[in-house]
């Protein structure tokens, strides 16, 4: 049978506007132009067989010649499914995060998905929000990095999406899956290089009090120093970035005649410290030792470079996602991956005292 010609013109072109967009090519249209069922052209669509070859060719090579593109919200109704997953982050302008989506990104393609990022800003109602939104949008998975929601609130948020990864949060598995970074080891490891090199009045530069991560830095530091029979001698807290290490620079200034070194929540807050100290006149790591906490790009490149906790940020991405996509299968075999940091020593520390 001959394929007829078919033109697939739009209201628009009909009325004589050619301003507007033609209208899509429809199943209805191919099967018009290939002389065959609509039926028979979704099955060769959708790969489910019941055409010849000749015909399954033409069905495509029409479909190609008109620009047919299927219907995705049609069909994730039909499937349940949206091919779709959230990733949520709190700052995407903190080099972190963007390491953490590429490696997500890594899995999700090649298994079909589209990733969808939104950053909520370091704000929890930002996060409740944008998890509403991300709900009514019918996602199949969720990526929550660092939550910033409360316990009660975090539970409510997710507790209604389809399959939800956490990483560096833990809840029970029933709500999600989690991928941690053990920052108290972290801790562990920086107070032993700091005491190695001399060091024993150590403040500890925090970042927001809704962050899960801060919280065990924080632990690890206590657990770390009581063991040696020490104790934190300051703690401050300030925004997670560059200004706010500027700010926690100034506010450490007055006191670091009591000082040997900082622990700092991140390496954006410690390039801002030594920024913050180096212009009035201190020497790191001469007068004061500084360690942060990521090994962003940019950790390597400051003077000083910086001392700094290493941690496989895009590993994190990559389990993270790899852990949702089972959880969307139902296959919850694996609920808890904790990935250890690495300490790389740079210019921001003295050597070691022996």
């Amino acid at each position: 049978m001959r394929a007829r010609h078919v033109l697939v013109r739009g209201n628009a072109e009909r009325n004589g506007n050619l301003d507007e967009k033609p209208r899509q090519a429809t199943i209805l249209d191919i099967a018009e132009a290939a002389g065959v069922s609509p039926m028979t052209v979704s099955r060769v669509l959708n790969g489910r067989g019941g055409a010849g070859v000749q015909t399954r060719e033409r069905v495509m090579a029409l479909a190609q010649s008109l620009h047919y593109r299927p219907n995705a919200f049609a069909k994730s109704l039909k499937n349940d499914r949206s091919q779709v997953i959230g990733i949520v982050v709190p700052d995407i302008a903190n080099p972190f995060f963007p390491e953490i989506i590429r490696g997500a990104e890594l899995v999700a393609r090649p298994a079909g998905y589209t990733l969808l990022s939104s950053n909520i800003v370091e704000d929890p109602d930002r996060e409740a929000e944008v998890l509403e939104t991300l709900l009514r949008h019918r996602v199949d998975g969720v990526i929550l990095c660092s939550a910033r929601l409360d316990e009660a609130r975090l539970l409510q948020a997710i507790g209604t999406q389809r399959a939800v990864v956490l990483i560096n949060r833990a809840v029970s598995s029933r709500f999600a899956g989690c991928v941690e970074i053990d920052y108290r080891i972290g801790a562990e490891l920086a107070v032993d290089h700091l005491v190695a090199s001399g060091c024993r009045r150590i403040a500890y530069a925090s970042g927001p009090a809704t962050s899960f991560g801060g919280l065990r830095r924080q632990e690890g530091l206590d657990l770390a120093l009581r063991s040696r029979e020490m104790a934190l001698v300051e703690q401050c807290m300030f925004q997670p970035d560059l200004a706010g290490g500027y700010a926690a620079a100034l506010w450490l200034y007055p006191q670091l005649h009591r000082l040997d070194a900082v622990f700092c929540y991140n390496d954006l807050m410690a390039m801002g410290i030594s920024a913050g100290l180096q212009a009035q006149g201190v020497r790191i790591p001469e007068d004061l030792s500084l360690i942060g906490c990521d090994d962003i790009a940019a950790a390597g490149l400051v003077t000083p470079s910086l001392t700094t906790l290493r941690v496989a940020k895009q590993a994190l991405g990559e389990l993270a996602m790899r852990m949702l996509l089972d959880r969307i299968e139902g296959r919850n075999a694996q609920q808890r991956i904790v990935l250890e940091p690495e300490l790389i020593v740079r210019g921001s520390t003295r050597p070691r005292a022996w």
